[in-house]
């Protein structure tokens, strides 16, 4: 059977500090998204800047500094102050930018505007959904991190490969696991207010999951334009 959530018992200012705890999260992600869209629109608007990135061996660098930023910023959100990884954050929503203005070169600007709008209705009622389940959605993560490790991995593979199958294949996996992660993410940013409540722990723990989340609706909304997006002739 599965397991459920304990709950704490509801108080007034239980639920207004959890609704400010969430509602700061969305909101730190909705921003690294605007800096991530305009960033991306910036560099793919400049014919000179995308030959200069994307018509060079400094396309690798736009491609995989990102993940080696998560991977940093990961490792030292503890030393730092909750300034500091926002400001983190932010400089990491523009790279990605950089790295993401990469699909105006290959979609057309109607079927990225359809795949985004796709992926946050998607992204919105999951996290709906993980945030107010009872159920334990901590029984998943095994699953879950072995099936990010495997995607992840799989995707650099077929940088090299250039297979369409595999990146079909690797789309398909990644929409349902980046799915899931949005729900589980969701409810561990609920689990970590009742943990952490009123500490500056909490506020940077807020930061990161604001990062999680942002990660999920992005990879989501690449993936489904890689699955159903409109190629330029």
């Amino acid at each position: 059977m599965e397991r459920i959530l304990l709950r704490p018992l509801a108080t007034p200012d239980y639920d207004a500090g959890l609704r400010r705890h969430m509602i700061g999260i969305y909101r730190v992600m909705a921003l690294g998204l605007l800096v991530t869209a305009a960033v991306a629109f910036g560099v793919a608007s400049s014919p000179a800047l995308t030959a200069a990135i994307f018509g060079t061996p400094l396309k690798w660098v736009a491609m995989l500094a990102p993940l080696a930023f998560v991977m940093l910023f990961s490792f030292r959100i503890e030393r730092m102050t909750t300034a500091s990884a926002r400001l983190a954050f932010h400089g990491f929503a523009a790279l990605m930018g950089v790295s993401m203005a990469s699909i105006f070169l290959v979609f057309t600007a109607t079927s990225i505007a359809q795949m985004f709008l796709v992926a946050a209705t998607m992204f919105a009622g999951v996290s709906l959904w993980g945030y107010t389940t009872g159920r334990d959605l901590s029984r998943w993560s095994t699953f879950l991190m072995m099936g990010l490790i495997g995607v992840v991995a799989t995707s650099l593979i077929n940088i090299f490969v250039g297979s369409s199958a595999i990146q079909t294949l690797v789309s398909l996996a990644g929409v349902a696991v980046f799915t899931g992660l949005t729900a589980w993410d969701t409810q561990r940013a609920k689990s970590e207010y009742l943990a952490y409540a009123g500490s500056e722990q909490a506020e940077k723990l807020q930061v990161m999951s604001a990062l999680s989340l942002y990660l999920n609706l992005i990879n989501l909304f690449q993936l489904l334009l890689n699955l159903g997006g409109d190629r330029e002739n």
